[in-house]
């Protein structure tokens, strides 16, 4: 089996290639590329973001052809791809961070600033918070209810459609943190960075 890990220089992704990595051992073939004829040809794709939701749009509008692939390979397809961060964050139709501007519409849906009560709460949300699962999502195999996952983030993703949430975690309000639509799976937490329960995601989402 091949994953590829799409590489549009988003920031540093080194340490969600080491955890694919890690958790692949030798059985899986994960390949961190930008190379649109590897990524249709791959069985599963992961869709990494840091920055803001205008950066990483621009960054993958960049190079050409592959959002056009991704929407081959997700919506066409419907082969299983992972977004995270701002990787989820682009399945919306239109973000608010910077600019207006348009996301993948793959789960209609905004990005909007995190509402912070007047400075109640700090933005970014950084650290390690409990994720509350609303629904049976396969990436949540052997994950109890109230784990702890790594968050960094100031805007968060508000579907339309609240079939498609899976978690949610607590900070200001209600925060959707994963959400899980037929092939297509999103965490706005880091599994990468979320220590062992992080990589258990990682690898149900190698084993679907």
């Amino acid at each position: 089996m091949n994953i590829a890990i799409v590489d549009y220089k988003s920031g540093n992704i080194s340490s969600v290639i080491n955890s694919f990595k890690e958790v692949a051992q030798n059985k899986v073939r994960v390949e961190v590329t930008s190379d649109l004829k590897k990524i249709k040809s791959s069985d599963k794709v992961v869709l990494p973001g840091q920055g803001s939701f205008k950066s990483c749009v621009d960054a993958l509008n960049k190079i050409d052809g592959l959002t056009e692939t991704l929407n081959e390979f997700a919506v066409t397809n419907k082969k299983p791809l992972l977004g995270i961060c701002v990787g989820l964050q682009m399945f919306a139709d239109i973000g608010y961070e910077e600019t207006e501007t348009k996301g993948l519409g793959w789960i209609s849906g905004k990005v909007s600033k995190i509402d912070n009560q007047n400075g109640k709460f700090k933005l970014p949300h950084i650290g390690w918070n409990q994720i509350n699962i609303v629904k049976e999502s396969k990436i949540f195999k052997d994950i109890k209810n109230n784990s702890h996952m790594y968050f960094v983030h100031s805007y968060e993703f508000i579907p339309g459609d609240k079939n498609v949430i899976s978690a949610t975690t607590d900070y200001s309000s209600n925060i959707v943190c994963s959400v899980e639509k037929e092939n297509i799976f999103g965490t706005q937490f880091h599994p990468e960075k979320s220590d062992k329960l992080g990589l258990q995601i990682i690898k149900n989402f190698i084993n679907l």
